[in-house]
């Protein structure tokens, strides 16, 4: 082989070496960061499946007070950050995992309501809590429960949506993570049903804990708050414990998780008020 067909042939060996060696490169050159998605509110489901919890906070955090402020939301996902935060301090929701696309579906959906609420181009991403999120941004709710049952509505359907783009990228939750789950449904219930959890609270009050019947209106209010953090935080860290020894049992349906999880939560409320 001459000496010119050799040169040439180790500079084409030379360039196939360089462009593997930059792919690598480019891949986490495309990871947005969560302060630019939170500026450009058009961060998909699987940009954020890519953020670690700690930038998830950082990322909705960004979006309360920048975004959400402009738009007179600046306080109405702390409740949101609390269960992040539980996330990140028990190292759940790693990416890729049916945790971390749950919630992703989440941050998306409120991402790309206030981008709606604000008229920038894009869609919903085809996530359907998107356009019940902007909703809930831009409406004017007269009454706790109507505000209540706004929030909830556009965080069941992002969190649907979540669960969906999980099991099609073949993540389902283990028994542990879908007795968890069953908790944020209680408390989306909890949102929906103001009047009815009221009177339960009334009727199973004397039986539950002392104190509790006369204390049932502030506690609810507590316990529902999506600008308070410390009572998702909380709330998740009774149920993760309790998912992780056995199942709630002989309880049915919404009414009853939500008297089974409120005797440990008004404890907690009492240590606090």
């Amino acid at each position: 082989m001459s000496l010119r067909r050799r040169v040439l042939l180790f500079l084409s060996l030379l360039g196939i070496v360089a462009a593997a060696v930059a792919v690598p490169v480019a891949s986490a050159d495309q990871k947005r960061t969560p302060a630019d998605c939170a500026a450009a509110l058009d961060c998909s489901i699987d940009d954020i499946d890519l953020l670690t919890m700690a930038e998830r906070l950082e990322l909705v955090r960004g979006m309360e007070s920048g975004h959400g402020a402009e738009l007179g939301v600046p306080d109405r996902w702390r409740n949101i950050e609390g269960v992040i935060t539980f996330f990140r301090d028990h190292q759940l929701g790693a990416a890729g995992t049916w945790v971390s696309y749950v919630d992703a579906g989440i941050v998306e959906g409120i991402e790309r309501g206030l981008a709606l609420a604000k008229g920038l181009p894009g869609g919903d991403f085809g996530n359907p809590g998107s356009a019940k999120w902007a909703t809930y941004i831009t409406g004017d709710w007269a009454t706790r429960g109507q505000h209540d049952k706004a929030w909830s509505e556009a965080e069941q359907a992002s969190t649907e949506h979540g669960v969906a783009v999980a099991e099609s990228h073949g993540q389902h939750a283990t028994p542990v993570e879908q007795r968890f789950y069953q908790f944020s449904e209680t408390y989306r219930w909890a949102l929906r049903n103001r009047p009815v959890a009221l009177d339960l609270l009334a009727v199973f009050g004397p039986v539950i804990a002392p104190g509790l019947t006369h204390a049932r209106v502030p506690f609810y209010d507590w316990f529902t708050d999506v600008r308070e953090s410390a009572p998702s935080y909380k709330g998740c860290e009774m149920a993760y414990g309790l998912a992780q020894m056995h199942p709630i049992e002989g309880v049915f349906g919404a009414a009853g998780l939500f008297l089974a999880y409120v005797t440990e939560l008004f404890e907690e409320y009492r240590q606090t008020h």
